[in-house]
């Protein structure tokens, strides 16, 4: 698997992988989150390709205290050959450079597999409890 950066002829692709690994919500535009990343670090949204077509993301930043993960994706067929794992490195160590000393990802409670991989690759839950207020509506969500 090749990684580089996104780039803007990309989101369609990068969309329908979302949309394919179920990360989407109503109320999250995909495309708004794009636009939005590509105005703050965008060197750390990364795709991975596979005979130049977009098999993986990760969306990635830092805020000066702790790195983020968001929208790691990996396509369901191309699962279980440690894409996803690669990406997770490669975030890290560019988080790294950057003297982030801790990186948070948040999962669904319900995404299982999720969860069984990043504990496999050495996450741990903390004892926290995730908060969240929205500044900015995407879409209303549905009811």
């Amino acid at each position: 698997m090749l990684i580089r950066a996104f780039r803007q002829g990309d989101e369609n692709a990068v969309v329908a992988l979302w949309r394919e690994c179920g990360l989407t919500r109503p109320w999250n535009d995909p495309a708004r989150d794009i636009a939005r990343k590509m105005t703050v670090q965008p060197e750390l949204f990364l795709v991975g390709l596979v005979d130049d077509k977009i098999v993986a993301t990760l969306m990635a930043g830092y805020e000066g205290h702790r790195g983020w993960v968001n929208y790691l994706a990996v396509a369901p067929q191309c699962r279980r050959r440690g894409f996803g794992r690669v990406l997770m490195q490669e975030a890290e160590g560019r988080l790294l450079a950057l003297g982030c000393p801790k990186v948070n990802i948040q999962v669904r409670n319900s995404n299982a597999e999720a969860l069984a991989f990043y504990r496999a690759i050495g996450y741990a839950q903390d004892e926290a409890v995730s908060l969240g207020k929205r500044l900015i509506p995407d879409k209303l969500a549905r009811k």
